[in-house]
């Protein structure tokens, strides 16, 4: 039997705090033992976004069809407390979805204010939830965290927090570093809906190993372990979510309500003729490692993809740019262009690299060990591979380069060279 909690009498008015981004918040009057008192509760900002910033996500874009209707009524049905107590209690969760008056109020929020976001989200589930899925059920978690990103990020690949958090997990750059998730000037996988799910996983796995559970969990994952480590210290020991709620941040003493009204209203939104806008289900795709520098303009110009298709499938890279020579990447396109791909690859790469890359030029440095680095040159950039019998010299002859040239280019600290290997040649 799950517990119910109905501790706090909540007047719920949506105001707008005068900053130069307007954020919406909730005015809350917290009635206690002995006194009554009002304070103001920020939402996710995922509850903020208008429909339309939802909307542009490329996959949006092209597979949510928005000229079919799907029947969403303007009319939300009200339910008695005793409804929603038992629709909670027979949802098949793990995690404790309580019931008061604040989840009464958040729930009022997703099924009212924000049903045409609900309906969107519905749809933008077919593309994020298989995702979320095995990466929870691969650290045996519960299902229901799924749900998170929608707290988050409103399922907005794109979302950015004005705290510089980012992606569908929303996470900010030092955190997404422990966790495994590169970040540079061309790269940020936070914003690879794969990685940055297996990255929350752990994250999530680890912060339940710490503290037993899951509504301190979800609060840590909003504000943080020191800010819940904080709060208990200030409650006296206590490590119940509700007993430290006085304690928390503001937007996180409606994060876990937010959180247990997602919940609620991905699974009964039909209770509140609220239904999922169409979706055409994406195809399939598949990746490929990439270990060269590659441009979205090369893939699209002779895979015939896209570049829109390219940089959704693609969030990661910031710049249409694969990084491919500083470290292995990944590549994600549909699966009926890979063989393409792979059968062109060298044709891909050379395709207008001198254009594309005319500003990753570099200088020839000796280190101070005296090995000369590897550098690019000017040019159209080409790759030989090294037959039996030749040498330096000889190909050299052949690009119309010279040795010093080829060394300088492939990092090389003598004229040895392997058949088999390849060269970078950059022809004039």
């Amino acid at each position: 039997m799950k517990r119910i909690y109905l501790l706090l009498s909540i007047g719920l008015t949506l105001i707008t705090c005068s900053t130069l981004h307007a954020q919406e918040s909730v005015e809350v009057t917290v009635h206690e033992k002995d006194s009554t008192y009002q304070e103001v509760i920020e939402l996710p900002k995922s509850m903020t976004y208008p429909l339309d910033s939802l909307l542009t996500d490329w996959k949006a874009k092209n597979y949510i069809d928005l000229n079919k209707e799907c029947n969403t009524s303007l009319i939300n049905p009200i339910f008695s407390d005793s409804i929603y107590i038992d629709r909670l209690q027979r949802m098949p969760t793990v995690m404790e979805m309580p019931y008061n008056d604040i989840v009464r109020k958040f729930i009022d929020l997703y099924a009212g204010k924000l049903r045409n976001q609900v309906s969107f989200m519905l749809s933008a589930c077919n593309f994020y939830m298989p995702i979320f899925e095995e990466a929870l059920d691969a650290y045996n978690l519960p299902l229901e965290l799924k749900y998170l990103p929608i707290i988050e990020s409103a399922l907005n690949p794109s979302a950015v927090s004005r705290a510089g958090a980012s992606g569908l997990w929303q996470f900010m750059l030092r955190t997404g570093k422990l966790y495994g998730l590169q970040s540079n000037s061309l790269v940020d996988e936070r914003r690879d809906p794969i990685k940055s799910t297996w990255a929350a996983a752990r994250y999530l796995k680890e912060m339940y190993d710490i503290y037993k559970d899951w509504n301190l969990v979800i609060a840590a994952y909003n504000c943080g372990p020191g800010n819940i480590n904080k709060a208990i210290r200030r409650s006296g020991g206590k490590t119940d979510y509700w007993e430290i709620y006085h304690y928390l941040p503001r937007e996180t003493r409606g994060y876990v309500p937010a959180f247990i009204a997602a919940n609620y209203v991905m699974t009964y939104y039909c209770k509140h003729n609220i239904c999922a806008m169409e979706t055409n289900m994406p195809i399939s795709t598949d990746t490929v490692l990439v270990n060269r520098n590659l441009h979205f303009q090369q893939i699209a110009d002779l895979c015939d993809i896209p570049l829109e298709e390219i940089k959704s499938l693609n969030p990661q890279y910031k710049r249409n740019i694969i990084p491919g020579e500083s470290g292995m990447q990944t590549l994600r396109l549909p699966t009926h262009c890979i063989s393409s791909f792979i059968d062109r690859q060298d044709t891909i790469y050379n395709h207008r690299a001198a254009e594309l890359f005319r500003n990753r030029r570099l200088v020839a440095v000796n280190d101070r060990s005296g090995r000369i680095r590897e550098v690019k040159g000017t040019g159209e950039l080409v790759y030989h591979r090294i037959r039996s019998g030749e040498n330096l010299g000889s190909i050299a002859r052949k690009y119309g380069v010279t040795v010093r040239n080829l060394r300088e280019w492939n990092g090389l600290i003598n004229n040895n060279i392997t058949a088999g290997k390849r060269l970078k040649i950059y022809q004039k």
